[in-house]
C-alpha cells in the first residue's frame, strides 16, 4: 500500500504562514509548495525571534512554539 502524499501548497498565495519546529530550517518557498511560479529559495532565520519575512515575496512566517 502506497502512502498518500499531501497536496502541495500554492506558493506565495498567502501573506502569513504559521510554521512549527518540523519546518526548520525554514525556507521560502517551503518544500510543500509548488515551485514553478515562485522565486529562488531563500533560508529564513526564525528560531530566535519567532518571526521572519521573505525578502522576495514579503511572506511572513511565525514560529509556533
Amino acid at each position: 500500500m502506497v502512502a498518500a502524499a499531501k497536496p502541495l501548497i500554492e506558493a506565495n498565495t498567502h501573506n502569513q504562514y504559521r510554521v512549527s519546529a518540523e519546518d526548520l530550517p525554514l525556507c521560502c518557498p517551503m518544500p510543500q509548495m509548488y515551485l514553478w511560479n515562485s522565486h529562488p529559495r531563500v533560508y529564513l532565520a526564525v528560531e530566535e525571534s519567532g518571526w521572519a519575512k521573505c525578502p522576495y515575496c514579503g511572506a511572513e512566517y511565525t514560529l509556533r512554539r
